[in-house]
């Protein structure tokens, strides 16, 4: 019974989570989001009731009322803020996603998103007193990707949570879906709502980089103290390698190379299309130190995902023709050194951390389950189940299509591919063509921004996975959404009027 209605519990939250991005805004749309969240700690709580965790803070009735009090003063604090100055919520999922609180309980810890949560269900709660109020106006008749793009959301968080019934890790999936898909959907909701106008679009790129800036700053005074605030793996490691990593706020240092390297894709849009000289002066010094602070993570992947995200910059700004011929080139010189370097196969695997044998593992799964896969969540304990000939320093998955089509298969994958051709195709439309004589726009520079940014993360999860389990890529699909939405209602396609804006 505990088995089925955890099961049911998921199935529920996710189904309204997905549907709370594909209603208008209103008192229903509302009440799902409100049920998503509140399903969320409820289905955490009976998953892990009997752990160590769990236990006590069941035994400190006084700590955990403290701490639900402290969150709902937060939660009603936000909503009223929110309330007043509307433009505050984007800004502040924005302000919030890198951030993760580490939580002591029962002699362990976890490192959770409780800034962003919190955030959200602010947003939430103000959504639900508007709508019962006045809800806003219903958007219009959407067609092509605006349309489909929302749809594939959903369509992956249901299917999610649908292949959780049968997984080898249920546990997992039940923590992947209420950790990050149901308050990430809900976020994306949000999001769905803003008018993303020149004001809000110039806070936003000011946030991220002073953001960025205090993290590259916190970075380096690990770097040079050859001190890290936190994380033990990485602790030891640097003390067996001759670089020294560092993770400034950020657990890992890949996630953190990672963020840099999209602040950087953004700034560096900015860079590109601003027109007066203090502007570029303040981008360009901003773009030197963000650099200084990617270099101290030794993160090979948020370089290349740089490089893939400043290689979309400059086929929208110049020539995507040129472009394309260099990134060819590039790949090929990279592939033959490779290949001519000697035991190549044993050398990659090295480099990787063993992770080239994650990749081969991975797709062994996948062939002996090729339709429906492991289920949801399920590589890491598949992996050591089925595969435990492998030796591999890591057993969790650092490739996301290879995730996806152990745990998901065929099914997930088709899921996957759609939503990110959907992606990259709402984000595109109308980008490539240059009107004669009309200087570019800075609504121009943001769609740029997003799609250059979209293509980063999404070939740093090649290397590193996290790209569902990442809010970054939930707020980038809202934002490049709302951006193709305005184009499409202001030159008259698709018949999409301007997104409406979070208002009181």
């Amino acid at each position: 019974m505990s088995a089925f209605l955890s099961g049911a519990g998921v199935l529920l939250a996710a189904l309204a989570s997905a549907a709370a991005i594909l209603l208008p805004p209103s008192r229903s749309r509302s009440a799902l989001m409100a049920l998503a969240l509140l399903l969320f700690p409820v289905l955490i709580l009976g998953d892990q009731w009997h752990t160590h965790q769990i236990v006590d803070l069941r035994e400190s009735t006084g700590r955990l009322a403290a701490l639900l009090a402290v969150g709902a003063v937060a939660v009603i604090a936000l909503a009223a803020v929110f309330r007043r100055w509307p433009l505050l919520l984007p800004l502040a999922i924005v302000a919030a996603l890198p951030f993760r609180v580490p939580l002591h309980s029962g002699g362990e810890s976890a490192n959770l998103l409780v800034p962003l949560y919190l955030v959200i269900a602010g947003g939430v709660l103000t959504a639900a007193v508007r709508d019962w109020r006045s809800p806003l106006p219903s958007p219009g008749r959407r067609h092509g990707p605006v349309l489909w793009l929302p749809r594939l959301l959903a369509a992956f968080v249901v299917l999610y949570a649908l292949q959780a019934l049968y997984s080898d890790d249920f546990s997992k999936a039940l923590q992947n879906t209420c950790f990050f898909l149901v308050p990430f959907t809900v976020a994306y909701a949000l999001l769905a709502d803003v008018e993303w106008d020149r004001r809000l679009l110039s806070s936003t790129l000011v946030l991220i980089a002073g953001e960025a800036l205090l993290f590259v700053l916190i970075g380096s005074v690990e770097y040079v103290g050859r001190s890290l605030f936190w994380n033990d793996a990485v602790i030891r490691s640097n003390e067996f390698h001759t670089y020294f990593r560092v993770n400034s706020v950020f657990w890992d240092p890949n996630i953190y190379g990672r963020y840099l390297a999209l602040v950087l894709v953004v700034v560096t849009t900015a860079l590109l299309w601003v027109r007066d000289r203090r502007p570029f002066w303040l981008l360009a010094g901003t773009i030197l130190v963000l650099w200084v602070g990617l270099a101290e993570t030794f993160s090979q992947s948020s370089f290349i995902a740089l490089l893939g995200g400043l290689a979309v910059l400059a086929a929208l700004r110049w020539s995507w023709r040129w472009t394309a011929a260099a990134v060819v080139v590039g790949a090929a010189g990279a592939i033959l050194v490779v290949l001519f370097a000697g035991g190549y196969k044993v050398r990659l695997n090295i480099d990787t951390s063993g992770r080239a044998d994650l990749v081969s593992g991975g797709l062994a799964l996948w062939t002996e389950r090729p339709l429906e896969g492991y289920g949801s969540g399920s590589f890491q304990q598949a992996y050591r189940d089925h595969r435990e000939h492998e030796k591999a320093p890591v057993t969790i998955s650092h490739t996301e299509p290879v995730t996806v089509l152990a745990e998901q298969g065929l099914v997930g994958l088709a899921v996957y591919l759609g939503l990110i051709v959907a992606a990259l195709w709402t984000m595109g439309a109308g980008m490539w063509a240059r009107a004669p004589g009309r200087d570019p726009t800075v609504f121009d520079a943001a769609r740029a921004a997003v799609l250059a940014t979209f293509v980063a993360l999404l070939l740093h999860t090649l290397a590193y996975a996290g790209f569902f389990e990442d809010p970054i890529t939930w707020v980038l699909l809202a934002i490049g959404v709302s951006l193709a939405a305005a184009r499409a209602g202001s030159t008259g396609e698709d018949s999409a009027p301007a997104p409406v804006r979070t208002a009181a």
